[in-house]
């Protein structure tokens, strides 16, 4: 209980003065987006379904859920169809926060506050990482634009995800012993407790987000670029599904504080970087892996059984399902680009995602 007074404590009282933005973009950094779109026709191209997408938006109502309910559960499950729509107004928050940001819409900024307002009252912390990483893109949108709603909205949206993150530090599913202490569920839980820390400035979450994130490392990525993950489930995607998260949080890191945790490594040898470059050649064709084959989790079983198609034991790893976590890899690295860039050529167009042209103008990693 001490723990829980105190986390809260910290949260609500210690902020970071400055009000940078590290999980979007700086000011700087639009202005280099604006004039990238402006003037480069694959970036254009780029920003053109999130214009539309924020259009659409315009004309609809926010569609909150109490609690999202979506780990655990089959294709098909109703609880599940429910949560997977409503977590849908996320992507509608982020295109709706971009366009505002870009074409300097207003009528985008009041209707990002609606739907703001409106997922702060509705919903709940659940404690669960698997359905609250859902929430990536309504937190980097509000990200965008948290500086200029009213301090009414900000004070409402801040304190309903204070209350996400505090779910998460306590979740049940961290006590140690549990295997989603360690798994792929503990990387998205350090994603949300970083993405929601540093939107909300909150400082006092920085040396315990850093002592997470060091910890993971150590316990979920192995000296061999595997991983707890891939071990658990012989399957290249949740070594995947427990990278991208941990990119994202050493990214939001990396630029609100210059530490370098892609290429840091723990006392066993593990880092990101070396679990990026061990999934590399499934991604180049040069090695395959029939996913699932040995997976130790009875519910990859279920949805086998269930006849979900990415969840057969055997199926091959597809070599494009690992290129956005590249894509990622690529701000700290742009080696990885290059094998981004031999897939496209290989018959997945990839030019135009979007993290690439985040990466054109975010601020660089310094390379050694």
């Amino acid at each position: 209980m001490k723990k829980v007074i105190l986390l809260i404590f910290v949260l609500a009282v210690t902020t970071i003065k400055a009000s940078a933005q590290y999980v979007s973009l700086s000011d700087d950094e639009f202005t280099k987006l604006k004039t990238l779109i402006n003037n480069d026709v694959a970036a254009k191209a780029a920003y053109e379904p999130f214009k539309n997408q924020a259009n659409k938006a315009l004309t609809e109502t926010p569609d909150p859920i109490e609690r999202i309910t979506s780990e655990g559960k089959l294709a098909g499950d109703p609880d599940k169809i429910k949560s997977l729509i409503a977590v849908e107004d996320g992507d509608k928050i982020y295109a709706l926060a971009l366009a505002y940001k870009i074409d300097n819409n207003r009528v985008c900024l009041d209707k990002v506050a609606e739907y703001l307002q409106a997922w702060a009252k509705v919903n709940r912390s659940t404690g669960d990482p698997i359905d609250e990483t859902k929430l990536e893109s309504l937190v980097t949108g509000y990200d965008m634009v948290r500086n200029d709603v009213s301090a009414d909205v900000r004070k409402h949206v801040d304190s309903w995800l204070r209350d996400i993150a505090d779910g998460e530090l306590n979740s049940k599913y961290s006590v140690p012993g549990k295997g989603t202490a360690n798994n792929n569920w503990n990387s998205h839980r350090i994603k949300v407790i970083t993405m929601i820390a540093y939107t909300l400035h909150n400082e006092a979450y920085s040396k315990i987000i850093q002592q997470l994130l060091t910890r993971q490392i150590a316990i979920n990525l192995y000296a061999d670029g595997s991983g707890y993950d891939f071990e658990e489930r012989d399957a290249l995607h949740y070594h995947i599904y427990t990278l991208e998260p941990l990119i994202t949080a050493a990214t939001i890191i990396y630029r609100a504080t210059g530490k370098d945790y892609f290429n840091y490594e723990s006392e066993k040898g593990s880092s990101i970087k070396k679990s990026i470059d061990f999934l590399v050649p499934f991604v180049t064709g040069e090695k395959t892996h029939g996913e699932f084959l040995n997976s130790k989790t009875p519910f990859d079983r279920a949805r086998a059984k269930n006849n979900e198609k990415d969840y057969q034991p055997g199926a091959k790893f597809k070599p494009l399902s690992g290129v956005h976590v590249l894509e990622q890899a690529a701000y700290f690295n742009p080696k990885y680009f290059a094998v981004v860039q031999q897939v496209a050529s290989a018959g997945g167009n990839h030019n135009n995602d979007w993290e690439l042209i985040l990466n054109k103008v975010r601020k660089p990693i310094a390379l050694n």
